[in-house]
């Protein structure tokens, strides 16, 4: 058995080599650029086995692309911003080479660098996500941002933890809120989703509460409180965007 890793960039000239020495072990590396203005596929062309330049067609449509170019039969998706412990290149190695593995899919915990600090809590940590599945089980879906994994199978739990270096600074953060607040205002429209004046009048004070308060976000110091905060505030610009798109109708 082995192993095909799908990773999908844009301006991640910072990031993309990390992310692919951590996946050296793989048979094919497979990076999906959609229209970088850095050094980010000459980087990725030192390292990869495979670098496609595609028009943006959404996170779950350019993710399903990627799959078209796959040839092993276990996919490996990451963002560029992630790494593959030791530990878990090890365990996933392990569980590729099993004739009988009884799971098609394996999610992961992932540990997040947010700001200068690893997140233990907010929700954040050990939020599971699916990232090793069998590529006759699995395909993404259509959606523009949060994107799902569709599995017809059983699912597996890595004992491992990934890394996942999000945010070095406010200033990137603000960039990534930005876009995908549209995305997801755009996904909630299509979706045939009505805007309602609790959705922002509730719904931001909800999220601060659960993360903060009940997910023990406040022990994260500063960085859980912004986070948090930050948080709440995605929710409400995410439902303002809607009720933007529905009023204008556009």
């Amino acid at each position: 058995m082995s192993v095909s890793v799908i990773i999908l960039t844009k301006n991640e000239e910072n990031n993309i080599t990390d992310c692919l020495q951590s996946v050296a072990w793989a048979e094919e590396r497979i990076v999906v650029d959609s229209g970088s203005k850095d050094g980010t596929v000459e980087r990725a062309r030192q390292l990869a086995t495979k670098v496609l330049d595609v028009e943006w067609k959404g996170f779950g449509a350019t993710k399903n692309l990627a799959l078209e170019h796959a040839t092993c039969a276990w996919i490996l998706w990451l963002d560029a911003d992630e790494r593959v412990t030791s530990e878990a290149a090890v365990e996933i190695q392990e569980i590729v080479h099993e004739s009988d593995s009884r799971f098609d899919a394996y999610d992961v915990a992932r540990r997040a660098y947010f700001l200068g600090r690893w997140i233990k809590h907010c929700g954040w940590y050990p939020s599971r996500v699916t990232r090793l599945f069998r590529r006759s089980k699995g395909r993404f879906s259509e959606s523009h941002v949060h994107e799902e994994l569709l599995m017809d199978g059983q699912m597996g739990h890595l004992r491992n933890d990934f890394l996942h270096y999000t945010d070095p600074n406010l200033v990137h953060y603000f960039r990534k809120f930005n876009r995908y607040t549209s995305l997801a205002a755009q996904d909630a429209r299509s979706a045939r989703r009505r805007f309602s004046l609790s959705q922002v009048l509730l719904r931001p004070g909800f999220m601060f509460a659960k993360m903060y308060i009940f997910r023990l976000g406040f022990l994260d110091g500063m960085q859980g409180l912004i986070l948090c905060l930050a948080s709440s505030a995605y929710v409400f610009t995410k439902y303002a965007k809607l009720w933007e798109l529905q009023k204008k109708r556009i």
